[in-house]
């Protein structure tokens, strides 16, 4: 739609054929009569509204792109597709699998070098996939900046693409919009905007002419016309934006340990190939066998199955996060979330409702208590006759000086505009007033802190009681006193004052006031944020609020949703202490801790400097200003329903409800994660060492002793029998508790070494070379002989059987570090044990088809063989069961499945309020 308002018709022609366009015509006609706005600002004159009527020429927009640019924001760095691919196929546990794949190659083995590619392949498809797909979803939640904006070109009103705006270009603005560029008001009637994308502020700004409003800022409500005055990559979102992508992204903590887990086997199997090559020698084999020979037993040693347990547990971690709406956008961010020891949360919208409701009404004859449930128009008001009568008088005047309401929509009774506004306006309704007449009105300035609205001779003031109080004539005595009480409960608290006034719209008008009221307002927190606070208390996680808000307000609600003890710690981030160590010790608090008027840059510091403290941060945000912060973070967290595109590029996990809870949830399914790559990570070193113990016993006894097995029958171990059970290890169920104490920082500790090595690996290395041994003495053999070729294939395949069955019970064992299997619920996870029956499947087929069994060196087990093989299962999950009821007895209680806590960082002394 456009409409001709070319300066040859002349302006007052112009604006009759304009007068049904909206809001613009009444700003389009202040311009050309030279009269005062509404807002009571003089606008310019004639010259001042033939330009704005007429705005730019399509010359002159086309002048303007070439200079400033197009209106596009510069798209954040992303990696190609090909790029994320090869990061996948190149990290150190994939890089260690290459180098298996070439060593299989260099020692005649190509089946199992292409078997060793085809699983890194694989593996590293799927993960790319998982990312991929998930930073698609992100994308799709791109909804910061409007798509259309309506603009005055060449004289006529006409919708653009936001993209399209220049320098230059006349913008109208009503409610509902969000700008698409940074602007200067020309004229305004009530112009309101959330800016808490850009500031944190939650409270709602009004703007007059000369005033800067910001690029991707919602309109509240009112209307107005603005000239843009910085287009794309110059705006102040553009720079927040450019920010957040200097902050380099820590490894997470599993990515750390994985690689050092890495660099170890790497160690050993290097290691062993080495040696056992070199013993191979010194008994007489040749060089180049010798050589293959240790190569072999290398490849032997990697744990293939390793990385795709390791991919797949977090991807079914991802995909549990995902149906509880978080969406996470890197994989290893799964586990880091789980490590989490401190979250940094926002709070309006995140900890609270941002249903702002009016709790209590301070009139001159005392205080009234108000009921209602959020923006529901009934409601009760409670106090001494005196104090109710005088609340209408109030709720009218503060009526006059907004523009917000609340309404009723199919879901129920809604904010339309201004939170605040609309709970206001609801407070009107419950003493039974009826919408004011319109008049006209001076908005809300940052300096006055005030706006006033003038009709039939009376002037309403409403705004920060510090500046209507100052402008009253007189207050009851025990104000100051009732104001401290309300904002101490963290109330929200504006001042309401009139007067009578004969003359026009004059800021003069806003002095020599009649104090009518004080309004406490509430924001309730989401009901089950204290619960979701408490469940990180107990997990041993530290919780801060970060907000822009009052100290005391931030407080207030801190302590409601049982973030803050009574000795926690409030800081006002506008004076911080300048030392880091002096500023993470005052924050790493076990009582809680709010840090107030937190600027873009505090956050970011606040991110680094807890993370140096030994902290893993996990920081949420919704705002553009967050977006740095949340990358500095180890976990940064965005808001998918209300955050902006800049803070979800910047984050791992995007919360689609954005609820504080569903934070803790993915918490909760983090440390389940952690707990199932232990498990996986168990499982496959017990089978290590049972892989490796017959090439350590044949090379201490000088080759007296048969090797048990042989590489072949190893590889068939690790990427035949081992792969499935393992990877169904990674979709155990989180154990009750998981959520009680902090969760252990290392991947493999001295636990995990004592349970693989000590106790199931060596008592399935000892049951498969026991058997192994059983059939050879019962074959005839004795020591220091060679054994015939098909008795030493009949105890090769018993002791290949052996070390199958003791992983299948050791894959239930590795279910729980506190509970034998007998106490374990088995179809709690039945991906386990369809595991097992194709685990048991394939060892049927490695030993019994004598295509397979041929190469891998081993044949069909005799009936003792079979006995002995089932019957070293039961025997390690008995041994299992013992270690356990041990160490229940030593510690006189059963422990939990995440194993004794080690301290976190190191608590600090008691810190003060301040702020």
């Amino acid at each position: 739609m456009s409409v001709d308002l070319h300066p040859r018709h002349g302006a007052s022609q112009a604006l009759h054929t304009i007068q049904q366009q909206g809001p613009w015509t009444r700003h389009c006609s202040t311009f050309a009569s030279g009269g005062r706005h509404p807002t009571g600002t003089r606008l310019g004159g004639e010259q001042a509204g033939a330009a704005m009527a007429s705005g730019l020429t399509s010359t002159q927009v086309d002048q303007s792109r070439d200079r400033y640019g197009a209106n596009v924001m510069p798209e954040p760095p992303r990696p190609h597709p090909l790029r994320m691919l090869a990061a996948q196929l190149t990290h150190l546990l994939a890089v260690l699998l290459w180098v298996a794949a070439a060593l299989a190659l260099v020692a005649g083995m190509p089946a199992i070098s292409v078997a060793i590619v085809v699983i890194i392949l694989l593996n590293g498809g799927f993960a790319f996939w998982q990312e991929f797909r998930a930073d698609r979803s992100a994308q799709q939640l791109r909804a910061l900046l409007p798509v259309r904006a309506r603009v005055v070109r060449d004289g006529r009103l006409t919708t653009v693409e936001v993209a399209d705006l220049v320098v230059g270009d006349h913008v109208l603005l009503e409610a509902g919009d969000r700008v698409g560029a940074d602007m200067t008001v020309v004229a305004s009637s009530g112009l309101s905007l959330d800016e808490s994308m850009l500031t944190g502020e939650s409270a709602a700004v009004r703007h007059g002419p000369d005033e800067q409003v910001m690029s991707g800022t919602f309109v509240l409500e009112g209307d107005g016309a603005a000239t843009v005055s910085a287009v794309g990559s110059g705006t102040a979102l553009a720079a927040i934006a450019h920010l957040s992508e200097t902050a380099i992204r820590p490894p997470s903590p599993l990515t750390v340990q994985l690689n050092a887990v890495v660099r170890v086997v790497a160690f050993v199997a290097a290691g062993t190939g080495v040696a056992l090559g070199v013993g191979s020698v010194l008994l007489g084999l040749g060089l180049t066998e010798a050589f293959l020979f240790g190569v072999g037993v290398t490849v032997a040693l990697v744990p293939e199955g390793l990385l795709p347990t390791v991919t797949l547990s977090l991807a079914r971690g991802a995909q549990l996060m995902a149906a509880r709406h978080a969406l996470v956008r890197r994989l290893d961010a799964v586990e880091t979330l789980g490590a989490t020891t401190y979250i940094c949360t926002d709070k309006t919208g995140t900890l609270t409702q941002n249903r702002m409701n009016v709790v209590a009404v301070d009139t001159p004859a005392g205080r009234v208590t108000v009921s209602g449930s959020g923006y529901e128009p009934e409601g009760t008001l409670d106090g001494t006759p005196d104090a109710v009568r005088a609340v209408p008088a109030a709720a009218a005047a503060a009526l006059s000086c907004v523009t917000g309401r609340t309404v009723r929509h199919e879901t129920g009774w809604v904010a339309e505009g201004d939170p605040m506004e609309a709970a206001i306006h609801a407070l009107a309704l419950r003493a039974g007033v009826v919408d004011p007449a319109d008049g006209e009105r001076l908005p809300y300035s940052p300096d006055r802190m005030l706006s006033s609205h003038l009709v039939d001779g009376r002037v309403s003031v409403l705004g920060a009681p510090e500046a209507v109080l100052a402008r009253c004539l007189a207050t009851p005595a025990d104000l100051g006193r009732r104001l401290d009480d309300l904002t101490g409960q963290g109330f929200r608290v504006v001042a309401v004052a009139g007067r009578d006034w004969d003359g026009p719209l004059d800021p003069a008008m806003e002095h020599d006031l009649a104090f009518l009221g004080l309004l406490a307002l509430q924001d309730p927190p989401r009901p089950d944020v204290h619960a979701a606070v408490t469940s990180c208390r107990r997990a041993g996680i530290r919780v801060a609020m970060i907000t822009g808000d009052h100290p005391r307000t931030g407080q207030a609600i801190a302590e409601q949703v049982g973030l803050l003890d009574p000795e926690g710690v409030v800081l006002d981030g506008s004076a911080l202490p300048e030392d880091d160590a002096e500023l993470a010790e005052a924050l790493d608090h076990p009582g809680g801790a709010v840090v107030a008027r937190a600027t873009p840059a505090a956050k970011f510091r606040i991110a680094r400097v807890l993370r140096e403290r030994g902290h893993v941060v996990a920081m949420t945000g919704d705002g553009v200003n967050d977006a740095p912060a949340l990358r500095e973070a180890d976990v940064g967290v965005a808001m998918g329903a209300s955050g902006s595109d800049v803070a979800r590029e910047a984050a791992d996990l995007v919360l689609l409800d954005d609820h504080f809870a569903t934070i803790v949830a993915a918490v909760q399914l983090g440390r389940a994660t952690f707990m199932n790559v232990r498990r996986s990570l168990t499982f496959h070193l017990t089978d290590n060492v049972a892989e490796l113990a017959p090439f350590a016993l044949w090379a201490l006894t000088g080759g007296s002793f048969p090797l048990a097995i042989g590489v072949l029958q190893v590889l068939a171990l690790d990427i035949g029998t081992d792969m499935l059970p393992a990877l169904a290890l990674g979709s155990e169920p989180a154990r009750e508790g998981i959520m009680k104490g902090t969760r252990r920082r290392s991947l493999v500790d001295r636990g995990v070494l004592v349970r693989a090595f000590l106790v199931l690996g060596v008592t399935e290395a000892m049951l498969s070379l026991g058997a192994f041994a059983v059939i050879l003495v019962r074959g005839g053999w004795a020591w220091g002989e060679t054994p015939p070729a098909g008795l030493l294939a009949l105890a090769s395949g018993t002791a290949f059987a052996t070390i199958a069955c003791c992983q299948i019970a050791n894959s239930f064992a590795c279910r729980s570090t506190s509970r034998p299997v007998w106490r374990l619920a088995l179809a709690s996870n039945r991906l386990l044990l369809g595991a097992v029956a194709a685990e048991a499947l394939l060892l049927a087929v490695f030993v019994g088809f004598p295509p397979v069994a041929d190469v891998l060196g081993g044949a069909w087990p005799s009936t003792l063989g079979w006995a002995m093989a089932l019957g070293a299962g039961a025997v390690l999950v008995g041994v299992d069961g013992l270690v356990k009821l041990s160490r229940r007895l030593q510690t006189g209680h059963e422990q939990r499945d995440q194993g004794p806590v080690p301290s976190g960082p190191r608590a600090p002394g008691p810190a003060s309020r301040v702020g």
